[in-house]
């Protein structure tokens, strides 16, 4: 049997194209020049299966390639990933996943509501203003927007003469800026914040006009309760048919197999899972052609799988003290998943402690320090939330549960062999070999254990 080369180049790069995609969903002419060419030359194609098996739109043009995704429901986890009720009334989704919080550039302290309060004040400003605009200009309107009675209502003042809120004003500018939806002409924002200087900018409206990505215009919704107007954004309809209603679970499953690290089974509602076991052979199968991902399916749920460590924003394991730390963590909540047991984050942070004094010679410098065991475990719990690795429980005092995924993570005893060339091993729970890395995305299970059925519990991405 032969192969036709053409094709098989073909269905390559729109496999590269994709997996751009779903990395960075808005590319813009210089900055991702290479990129937007890709998926320009394949855009027919790409619009059409994402059409068909996501139901996200793929706006293509000469200066940049958008993919408007949206963001899943879940009916059981608030925003920060916690296990909740549907709000009074029921049938309200609540968006997910407050865990990847935009941030002005790798490193850097993520966004908070001041922040994000202040970016959509900015691109407020920034649609009706010229197609050029001074920082000091932005800063104004940013004001004048500001006040608005229903902001104040809200809590919500800028003033922007301290320090702390111009840095939170810059730090905005320049998220837009690696957004491509401001250019630099001239100046620095570091004058701004010392108050000697201002900055220039070019305002691209089109990828302005590209930022929202919700099937529904803020301004049309009418509802003044958080979460209602919250699910109203997001809400799609769905027609009254069973052909439809069933394009509308796969469209909600495939986003999720792309967008999450596991899908758990006991987190979707009931047609969802439904719909999944007795369809994810083919809607995985139709993942893993368009963008190469690799189904791990196991009796607690499924991941996606990338080989190549491309598609995440979070890694694990890492290297340094905050990798090392949360690799600890982790392996201390996998050996307490069975029975599954909320662990008091008083005792996580005990453990920590203990864990610091152990590496002390080979962690940074201050880890033992009154206060930094508290600092070492909120950088290691925000990465095992990211992960779904762990979720936290409401109530007092706080507290998390391992969720199955972590499994991975837990410790077998030593194997102790005789013989010249035997040595002591300390083997992790499907832990990959060297040349299989993945996305934010692992095995939930050691790989010799049984697919399903089994009494072990099973582990995610890595």
């Amino acid at each position: 049997m032969t192969t036709d080369p053409v094709a098989e180049e073909s269905t390559a790069q729109r496999r590269r194209a994709l997996r751009t995609l779903l990395a960075k969903p808005l590319l813009t002419a210089g900055a991702d020049d290479d990129a937007l060419r890709l998926v320009r030359r394949h855009a027919s194609e790409l619009r059409e299966w994402l059409a068909a098996e996501t139901g996200w739109r793929l706006l293509v043009d000469a200066e940049s390639a958008r993919l408007f995704k949206t963001a899943p429901a879940d009916h059981r986890l608030d925003p920060a990933g916690q296990w909740a009720r549907p709000p009074a009334g029921g049938g309200w989704p609540i968006a997910l996943d407050g865990t990847h919080a935009a941030r002005e550039g790798r490193g850097r302290a993520p966004f908070g509501r001041r922040r994000y309060v202040l970016l959509c004040l900015a691109l407020a400003v920034l649609e009706t203003a010229d197609t050029q605009i001074t920082l000091g200009r932005l800063a104004e309107g940013t004001i004048v927007a500001a006040s608005e009675p229903e902001l104040a209502d809200a809590g919500v003042a800028f003033t922007l003469t301290r320090r702390d809120e111009r840095s939170d004003l810059v730090a905005v500018v320049r998220l837009l800026l690696g957004l491509g939806v401001l250019e630099r002409v001239a100046g620095d924002e570091d004058a701004y914040l010392t108050d000697t200087g201002d900055v220039l900018y070019d305002v691209r409206r089109r990828i302005l006009a590209s930022m929202l990505t919700g099937v529904r215009g803020p301004s049309t919704i009418d509802a003044t309760d958080f979460e209602r107007r919250l699910a109203e954004l997001t809400y799609e309809p769905v027609a009254d048919s069973d052909d439809l209603r069933n394009r509308a679970l796969r469209h909600r499953l495939t986003r999720r197999l792309l967008d999450d690290p596991v899908v758990y089974y006991d987190e979707l509602a009931e047609d969802e899972r439904a719909y999944l076991v007795s369809q994810r052979h083919a809607i995985t199968r139709r993942i893993e052609e368009a963008t190469s991902l690799v189904a791990e399916m196991r009796a607690e749920g499924i991941a996606m799988v990338d080989p190549d460590d491309e598609l995440t924003d979070v890694r694990m394991p890492e290297q340094r003290t905050d990798g090392h730390a949360t690799l600890l963590v982790a392996e201390y909540l996998a050996a307490r998943l069975e029975p599954a047991e909320p662990v008091p984050v008083s005792r996580l942070r005990a453990h920590v402690r203990k864990m610091a004094v152990e590496h002390a010679a080979y962690w940074r410098r201050g880890v033992t320090e009154p206060g930094a065991d508290g600092a070492l475990l909120a950088v290691a719990l925000d990465k095992l939330r990211a992960l779904r690795l762990v979720a936290d429980v409401p109530g007092e005092p706080p507290m998390v549960i391992a969720r199955p995924a972590i499994a991975r993570y837990a410790v077998e005893a030593p194997t102790i062999r005789t013989g010249p060339a035997s040595r002591p091993s300390r083997t992790i729970h499907g832990a990959a070999p060297a040349d299989r890395r993945r996305r934010s995305r692992g095995s939930f299970t050691p790989p010799e254990a049984p697919a399903s059925g089994s009494s072990r519990k099973k582990a995610p991405r890595a």
